[in-house]
């Protein structure tokens, strides 16, 4: 089974928590903090496996959690870190993040895989929250708080699956395409006399010597209105992006009454309005089918149609091999002279986002109210220090108090008009706001 999309929902490794522990040691007579840091937790990655074809193996686990960290120790003893995820995909994945709030159908392109041993983290972990030895000072020599760790990061990912050719086969149901891929590599296509025989993608290689092979994909037949999602074609189209060449298949006889001409037309047309970019393709046009009479009868007006759009087909059939090491030949030839396919963009064009650490001011922050009586306050500092506050702790929850006034989160709270036991919002903690502080 040909399993091209799928949804995983991924889980990094949390900070081990920080330890408060007190120094107690016979004949040492002021012990002090000794608590030590937490351990970070495991990253998740992808990572590319050029083994693998598919995204099958999603359909049957699509939750991915890394390990967390281990918690500081006393004697200043740091936790173990958490290992981290490699997850394997196939050559050609992308992945989207979930959609933005403002457009919730519309998922964020952020990664493209191509190349073999290609890794990008797509799950960061949480760092180890710190001992109670980092909050020893002159005046408050013996701390009783710790942090915890910091949660790892959590999210969905969309992957979907565009397979990586160097050549497309496109045209009509029952052109021939899948006959042309039995011809002229090993592959073993399903292959009948009606329409939409092949239901998937089909791949085979090419061998022209020792030194030089390329990949053809057979892409299931197109029909009129393939781009706007009628038929098969439009579910595989994506395929074909990747390709460096197409080669579309014409059957020559007219069958069930279907004019080669028209066919051709229309196959562009879909491209198209698929994707200006793939129709921009080169292309080698293929009349196929050249044994049977009713294709006699047509290729003189095929060929007169095609010498006035300055191209020149190649008339083979697949079936019989008539043609096809010509075809191979010039195949191969062209796809020398091409550039490897290109990575995807985020905007065909512009350059794909990255998952990495944040660039924006790390301080920055906003208050949103978002019922009466409950507000939110977003920022990646403070949703962090939060989180890593241990809210059974009265110095932890002075010092938090202490960061709110100096990062003017509390004056921002009091502008919207904020009111004693009013609820808070930090990420997924929530506090109670205490009026007279």
């Amino acid at each position: 089974m040909f399993y091209d999309k799928a949804k995983i929902h991924l889980k990094a490794g949390d900070g081990g928590n920080g330890s408060a522990s007190m120094r107690r040691e016979k004949f040492v007579p002021f012990g002090g903090p000794d608590g030590g840091d937490g351990g970070r937790g495991g990253s998740i990655y992808l990572k590319v496996d050029a083994s693998l074809n598919t995204l099958l193996p999603f359909k049957y686990k699509q939750h991915y959690k890394a390990q967390s960290g281990g918690y500081g120790r006393k004697r200043q003893m740091h936790g173990s870190a958490g290992y981290d995820l490699y997850i394997s995909v196939p050559p050609g994945t992308i992945f989207y993040t979930e959609p933005e709030p403002d457009h919730p159908e519309k998922p964020i392109l952020q990664g493209d895989l191509t190349e073999p041993g290609q890794t990008i983290m797509v799950a960061r972990a949480g760092r180890g929250g710190l001992g109670n030895t980092h909050y020893k000072t002159s005046t408050h020599q013996a701390p009783r708080m710790a942090q915890n760790g910091e949660p790892g990061e959590e999210r969905w990912l969309r992957l979907e699956l565009k397979i990586l050719a160097d050549v497309g086969l496109v045209g009509f149901p029952n052109a021939g395409k899948s006959t042309l891929l039995s011809a002229i590599t090993a592959a073993t296509p399903k292959i009948a006399d009606y329409p939409f025989t092949t239901l998937e993608p089909n791949l085979g290689v090419v061998i022209i010597d020792n030194d030089y092979t390329y990949v053809v994909a057979d892409i299931p037949g197109l029909i009129e209105g393939a781009s706007k999602g009628v038929g098969l074609g439009h579910e595989f189209l994506r395929h074909v992006e990747r390709t460096r060449i197409l080669v579309h298949m014409l059957d020559g006889s007219g069958f069930s009454g279907r004019d080669p001409i028209n066919d051709y037309e229309q196959i562009n047309k879909e491209l198209e309005e698929y994707s200006p970019e793939l129709a921009a393709k080169p292309q080698i046009v293929v009349i196929n089918k050249v044994d049977i009479p009713e294709t006699q009868e047509n290729l003189e007006r095929l060929k007169e149609y095609f010498r006035k759009k300055d191209i020149e087909p190649q008339i083979i059939s697949a079936a019989g091999r008539q043609g096809t090491k010509e075809l191979i030949l010039q195949i191969a030839k062209a796809v020398k002279e091409l550039p490897s396919a290109t990575v995807l963009t985020a905007s065909r064009g512009g350059e794909l986002p990255v998952l990495t650490p944040a660039t924006l001011d790390d301080d920055a922050f906003t208050v949103i109210a978002e019922t009466p009586g409950v507000y939110r306050v977003r920022g990646k500092r403070i949703e962090r220090i939060v989180a890593m506050t241990p809210m059974e702790n009265w110095e932890a929850l002075e010092r938090l108090q202490l960061v709110l006034d100096r990062m003017g989160i509390s004056r921002a709270l009091e502008r919207e008009g904020i009111n004693g036991g009013d609820l808070v919002k930090f990420g997924d903690k929530e506090l109670y706001w205490e009026a007279n502080r």
